[in-house]
């Protein structure tokens, strides 16, 4: 399997865009279903985080959801509440951060329809970092590029397929500036 690149740009307007694509040989509404379980969030979220879901499972999942979760962050105890804003089975939802560690954190999860046995997951998250560039470009940047790159795995693992998607399909309609 080859990893789909994991890019972070930085937005005039909106702090940074993380974006990241993985091509899923399983229907969307396969993979719509294995996301729409808060629980598998522990799956594909890196040991080394030390993540936990506070919230009772199962989480009934629509527009409006609250998830707690707890982690680690460079030996750093941390408490994360997020709320569903959008829910658009099979095809979309978004979680944004109401408490947590970013000063901002929009997170669209998109799925879309390759064939009837071929998904595009993507991701798309909107942040907004605390305490500056130099924090940004030495922990979170590098810290979010392995958590992503975990997840990829992960979730590449689980459906036991995966590819990268093709060259014409676009990452982003969202202009923005690289950032190294």
């Amino acid at each position: 399997m080859s990893e789909t690149p994991i890019r972070i740009e930085r937005h005039p307007t909106e702090g940074f865009v993380l974006t990241t694509e993985l091509v899923i040989d399983r229907s969307v509404s396969e993979v719509f279903d294995f996301f729409s379980r808060a629980e598998n969030l522990e799956k594909i979220t890196p040991p080394w985080l030390h993540f936990n879901i506070v919230t009772p499972t199962p989480i009934d999942m629509k527009k409006g959801a609250l998830i707690d979760y707890r982690l680690k962050l460079h030996g750093v105890p941390i408490k994360w509440r997020t709320e569903i804003e959008s829910w658009a089975p099979p095809f979309r939802f978004v979680d944004q951060q109401l408490r947590g560690p970013y000063k901002r954190w929009f997170h669209e999860h998109t799925f879309e329809v390759i064939s009837p046995t071929m998904t595009l997951a993507r991701d798309r998250v909107h942040y907004i970092p605390r305490f500056g560039a130099l924090v940004h470009k030495y922990f979170v940047k590098p810290d979010l590029l392995k958590i992503f790159a975990y997840r990829q795995k992960q979730l590449a693992s689980h459906f036991a397929t995966a590819t990268t998607p093709p060259v014409s399909m676009p990452m982003s309609s969202v202009s923005q500036i690289s950032v190294s």
